[in-house]
């Protein structure tokens, strides 16, 4: 085929992923910020404290909406504009949420979180872009090295935290303001990418499955799954984490070490995880994860001191690493170019569906299950169990279907 889109070219991938890796370090950056601060923001502002981890839990809403036109859009103009529209998304969720701030008012603050969420949308969308000029021995590492862009994310972000959180009059309000000027400056970014825009395609072309073909696909469907749930249980476990931490006696700079440990937990392992799935096959990666993301429910049941909280969050990012990019992986080599917007705005919306879940249960189970930060947080952890077991469930019955009926 001649059309670029469909070529290989890993010359022109690599370039691409430095682009990529720079905007997952600053862009990303406002991601550890926001879901740091974004529980204890909730909690001062909220008539419940059941409601306090809402406003990530609209984070996670608003990318779930904006998953399917996100994509549509990037398959009819290209990856550039998408991601030009999601730093737009970022800033535009900045200003709310400092408004919100400012004059203390909790359905602006969740409005602002909602704006923020197309930006957490265009964002996953980073890890796809790496794999589209990007050949297939090439895809798995091109796709960790992007995730791996989210370690100095997890080195910048917790630092900005901690030097605008009290910084004015206002709680919380300079960590907003430094989110729109990090939106504002990454966005240019993207005038560096070279990605092709997708061909219009012609009347003869291949119009690929349909949504109902593509997610009954065994392959695509463990796919989703097991990224569902790496992603739903990270998220459910980070989100209640600095009410956590700070509910059992700490302060607020504890809680932004251990999300800073945990998010470096999240992206360390990149560097090395496209090549564990070289070496080992993408199922027993995922497969990995799953039983690292068990590990850390298990060590934060253990016990509520700092030294818990650390190793908890550590595993849990390790896990996510593993269960997230080897389900990407999976994914990524099951569907056909031309069945790419279709196949990836679905399984975000699905993911992060499962994600906005989580998130809004995060609060409840942390703030309204027995009364004690302690009890909490033992909810939120045994939380875990029932969804570990669906994707492990997944998992094991791929392993045992016929190759041919995989695909």
């Amino acid at each position: 085929m001649s059309n670029p889109e469909y070529i290989p070219d890993d010359a022109r991938a690599k370039r691409n992923v430095i682009v990529l890796v720079l905007a997952q370090a600053l862009l990303g950056a406002q991601m550890p910020m926001i879901f740091t601060i974004g529980g204890l923001a909730g909690q001062s502002l909220a008539s419940n404290v059941c409601f306090a981890t809402l406003p990530i839990s609209m984070i996670v809403l608003g990318s779930m909406i904006a998953a399917t036109p996100v994509s549509a859009i990037m398959q009819k103009y290209g990856r550039r504009a998408g991601f030009f529209l999601g730093a737009a998304g970022g800033a535009i969720g900045g200003v709310i949420g400092a408004i919100g701030l400012y004059y203390a008012s909790f359905p602006i603050f969740l409005l602002g979180s909602f704006f923020t969420g197309f930006y957490m949308s265009a964002q996953g969308f980073y890890r796809f872009a790496a794999a589209d000029t990007a050949s297939e021995a090439f895809r798995p590492k091109a796709i960790s090295y992007v995730m791996a862009g989210g370690l100095a994310a997890a080195l910048i972000g917790p630092q900005l935290v901690k030097v605008t959180a009290d910084a004015m009059v206002v709680p919380f309000l300079g960590t907003y303001l430094a989110v729109i000027v990090v939106n504002v400056v990454g966005s240019l970014l993207f005038t560096f990418i070279d990605i092709p825009r997708p061909p219009v395609p012609s009347q003869d072309a291949p119009k690929g499955r349909s949504r109902k073909e593509l997610i009954t696909t065994p392959a695509i469907a463990v796919a989703v799954i097991c990224a569902m749930v790496s992603y739903a249980l990270m998220n459910l476990v980070m989100t209640s984490t600095p009410l956590a931490v700070v509910g059992c006696g700490f302060d607020k700079g504890n809680a932004a070490d251990v999300v800073s440990m945990h998010v470096l937990a999240m992206y360390v392992p990149s560097f090395f995880t496209g090549h564990l799935i070289a070496k080992f096959g993408v199922e027993k990666i995922v497969a990995a994860g799953l039983v690292i993301l068990a590990g850390a429910g298990a060590v934060a049941l253990q016990g509520v001191e700092l030294e818990n909280f650390f190793v908890a969050l550590v595993l849990l990012g390790v896990g996510w690493n593993f269960g997230f990019i080897g389900a990407t992986t999976m994914l990524a080599g099951s569907h056909a170019p031309h069945e790419r917007g279709r196949m990836q705005g679905l399984n975000d919306l699905i993911v992060f569906g499962g994600v906005t879940v989580a998130s809004m249960a995060s609060g409840g189970l942390m703030n309204c299950s027995g009364g004690t930060a302690q009890a909490g947080w033992t909810a939120v952890n045994l939380a875990m169990a029932p969804f570990l077991v669906l994707a492990g469930g997944a998992l094991i019955w791929l392993a045992f279907r016929p190759k041919g009926q995989a695909a």
